[in-house]
């Protein structure tokens, strides 16, 4: 990959990045949305700082750490996702994970080996927007309580549904997306008892 594929990549997988959306959108209106969401604002807030402290602290660690690890972070939760080129740097990610303050879990969905190609990551982008589009105009489904990672075609769901049926319809907008391999949820219902620990 040239340098300025690997710039390009870089670009779009930062602004498609939802950790990200502060540095698009502006702050009042991420202070908006955080207090719209299910997990609240406070909860909001600190997955947000939880995420931006991950992403720099791979930035330090490996350039090519920051730019092959998707992360999403839901009240607590950090899901790592892509390829990395070894075990040892998947250890790495993972336990740099688990060290940053305010982490409760870590779902480690990185694969060792394989690397995807500038082409391969703009369809992971394009599936990702066409499921959030899709459930941006779903008046049955807040589309605001739900992250979405595309990897190689197998989309990654975090959130908090309102119940099982919302939950069913956003897994029904995914199967239903043009290349889509494989549907992955780490979705929580609403009422999930577990999630009083957060």
């Amino acid at each position: 990959m040239t340098r300025w594929s690997s710039g390009l990549l870089l670009g779009i997988l930062l602004l498609a990045n939802s950790g990200c959306t502060s540095l698009v959108v502006g702050a009042g209106a991420t202070a908006g949305v955080a207090a719209m969401q299910e997990r609240g604002f406070k909860n909001s807030v600190s997955d947000n700082a939880i995420n931006a402290n991950l992403w720099r602290k791979y930035l330090e660690i490996d350039r090519q750490m920051f730019v092959d690890i998707e992360i999403e972070v839901v009240e607590g939760e950090v899901l790592l996702a892509g390829h990395v080129a070894t075990a040892d740097i998947e250890m790495t990610a993972v336990k740099t994970a688990w060290q940053t303050d305010g982490v409760k879990r870590v779902i480690n969905e990185l694969h060792v080996g394989g690397e995807l190609g500038l082409i391969d990551s703009a369809n992971d982008l394009l599936i990702s927007t066409r499921i959030k589009t899709a459930l941006m105009f779903d008046s049955r489904v807040y589309a605001i309580n739900y992250n979405i990672e595309t990897v190689d075609g197998t989309v990654y769901l975090m959130g908090i549904a309102q119940n099982k049926d919302e939950l069913d319809r956003v897994i029904s907008h995914v199967r239903a997306t043009s290349y889509v391999k494989k549907v992955v949820s780490f979705v929580r219902l609403k009422d999930d008892p577990t999630r009083k620990r957060t």
